[in-house]
């Protein structure tokens, strides 16, 4: 599971999900007049509660982390994981509603006690799954629940002359070719015809031209300037992945105006636009 493909929003759900299962040990009503020592069950023992309330948020919760998190989206009957997470949180938050309304499950108009008051754990849970249906529902909308979660790593420092270059998967640095280079063919500090200590610099670059019918497509890494989408190869019109700024992919293959891009934990997808991107 790849924590970095978690968005803002996601970290949101979590966030809920913790403060749903703290709000699961808090007394679910209150009533007038009873000493502290009052013997009032939590949603552990009330079982349309637990299951309605504390259970479907947790559940829709740890879905729509499961389904951001794993490189392919698991599927069920054919439908992803993140709308069923989704409709869990919503049943979670709608179902918090009508327990705030009737506390004590009817009991008080039964039993003629009218002095009964929603809890400090029903209170809670309202909020948690609230914030929880409201956080899994606008992430997709709002950009900026759509941001990343982690920042992206930064680049590693210049090496001492000589010294083996280091970093990791997307740094444009280490292995991978150069536009005009044969492959393994990196420009090093220190070799003729460049001054010691200095590195290549990025720079802009225009939209990649059609190779040329025949023509030889050398790897190369890029960084977008802003977020973007990336597709899956065949066609399908639902981005598998969202490139972001800051941090370095790798172009395997172009198709036309368009290019085939790697992300850090291996998925490949077609980047579409392809305006105003940084070459490595």
């Amino acid at each position: 599971m790849n924590i970095r493909s978690l968005t803002r929003g996601d970290g949101v759900v979590i966030g809920a999900a913790v403060l749903l299962l703290i709000a699961s040990f808090l007394d679910i009503y209150s009533i007038d007049g009873a000493s502290d020592s009052a013997d009032i069950p939590n949603a552990w023992g009330s079982g349309p509660l637990l299951l309605s309330v504390t259970f479907a948020g947790l559940i829709g919760a740890a879905l729509i982390v499961v389904a951001r998190g794993l490189p392919q989206l698991p599927k069920v009957a054919g439908l992803d994981l993140g709308p069923f997470g989704i409709a869990f949180t919503v049943f979670a938050a709608w179902s918090a509603l009508g327990n705030i309304f009737d506390p004590a499950g009817g009991f008080d108009n039964n039993g003629g006690l009218t002095n009964f008051g929603a809890g400090t754990g029903l209170i809670l849970s309202l909020i948690a799954t609230l914030a929880l249906a409201g956080a899994a529902v606008a992430t997709p909308l709002v950009p900026a629940l759509k941001g990343p979660l982690l920042p992206a790593p930064k680049p590693a420092a210049p090496q001492p002359y000589g010294g083996q270059p280091q970093g990791g998967y997307g740094y444009p640095g280490a292995g991978a070719p150069q536009p005009g280079q044969p492959y393994g063919g990196q420009p090093q500090p220190g070799q003729p015809g460049q001054p010691f200590g200095t590195q290549p610099q990025p720079q802009q670059a225009q939209a990649p031209q059609a190779q040329p019918s025949g023509g030889e497509f050398s790897p190369f890494w890029f960084a977008v300037p802003v977020p973007r989408p990336l597709f899956a190869e065949d066609g399908s019109p639902t981005p598998i992945a969202e490139l972001a700024p800051g941090t370095w992919y790798l172009a395997v293959e172009q198709r036309g105006p368009s290019l085939v891009a790697q992300t850090q934990d291996g998925r490949r997808g077609v980047l579409q636009d392809t305006s105003g991107i940084q070459r490595g």
